[in-house]
């Protein structure tokens, strides 16, 4: 049921709402209005409500823009339940600034959400609880899109790495120590040993989970990325693989992995392999002194080294592990 404040904004506003709801139904043969009003009653109220709590003076220009993104979402199918999550749970922290921009705060939230939700792997119940956990020290639009950026590493997205950290420079040191999941230091420092090894993370229990590696990729017949067991070369920000005529670039560090569709060419002209002791008796890989126990056969078993990790794969599997050289 819609809250008061959010009704009366509606009622005020009935004719200009119907005739955007009338247009977005022409435009769109499959708007589907019971979503569209579902929408409104469950996530778009939290939004409004939090913002007539705090700044009534700003609800009425709020539920307009949360009117209008609804309308959208609703007309591309995304009002299923991680925008619902959004907007009920991580929007309504950021009061704030919904109330200055309303439509380009909602956006950012919404699309970062949607686009994590595609990646596989990606934790993204965990940037949720990161989103709202550091929403009152988050002050600006910038500020909300560089910590969302930082969290989507943590989350998962290795490739928004190194953008993360260059762009942590235009926050407040003690926010960006918080995004990235420190509680002591200084920036500075935390900045720079974040620089030097992407399996570095300031969060103690992930670094140990990081330890152990990683592992990606699985047969395409059980919905996997791969049809043959992968092979792989050393790049400059992870490895290339192949795996029959698929070709895809690797990049993994403390937080996660992911593969990214690269070509031929690229496959063929590899970085040069970092040396490394490595021996493999039997199941147990040993690389740089630390042992690791795989559940494959020796037989076959190959690793690959690039500045900082290990990629081990293996003809009788359609996964790659990755294991940090460090």
């Amino acid at each position: 049921m819609i809250s008061a404040p959010f009704a009366s904004l509606l009622a005020a506003g009935r004719p200009g709402f119907n005739r955007r709801v009338a247009e977005a139904r022409r435009r769109y043969p499959g708007f589907d209005a019971e979503a569209f009003g579902s929408f409104l009653a469950t996530a778009a109220d939290a939004v409004v409500g939090a913002v007539a709590a705090s700044a009534p003076d700003r609800a009425g220009p709020v539920a307009l823009a949360a009117f209008d993104l609804a309308l959208e979402l609703t007309a591309r199918n995304h009002t299923g339940a991680m925008a619902r999550q959004v907007w009920g749970e991580v929007a309504p922290q950021y009061a704030a600034l919904l109330a200055q921009q309303p439509a380009a705060t909602l956006g950012m939230l919404t699309n970062a959400a949607l686009h994590l939700q595609k990646v596989r792997g990606a934790r993204v119940a965990k940037w949720l609880a990161w989103m709202a956990q550091l929403a009152p020290q988050v002050d600006t639009l910038p500020q909300l899109g560089v910590v969302g950026q930082i969290c989507a590493w943590r989350a998962g997205l290795p490739h928004f790495r190194q953008g993360a950290i260059a762009a942590a420079e235009q926050l407040p040191a003690a926010l960006a120590l918080a995004a990235f999941g420190a509680t002591e230091g200084e920036w500075p420092a935390v900045r720079d040993a974040l620089l030097r090894d992407p399996w570095w993370t300031p969060e103690a229990a992930v670094r140990q989970r990081a330890a152990a590696g990683i592992e990606i990729g699985s047969f395409t017949g059980f919905g996997g990325e791969f049809g043959e067991p992968p092979e792989v070369r050393p790049a400059q920000q992870g490895f290339w693989v192949r795996s029959g005529e698929r070709h895809a670039l690797l990049m993994a560090d403390a937080c996660g992995a992911v593969l990214h569709t690269a070509t031929a060419e690229e496959y063929a002209q590899p970085q040069a392999a970092t040396s490394a002791s490595i021996s493999i008796v039997g199941q147990h890989v040993v690389l740089n002194g630390r042992s690791t126990v795989l559940d494959l056969p020796g037989e076959g078993l190959k690793v690959v080294c690039n500045a900082y990790a290990a990629a081990i794969t293996s003809p009788y599997s359609h996964a790659i592990r990755v294991l940090p050289l460090r």
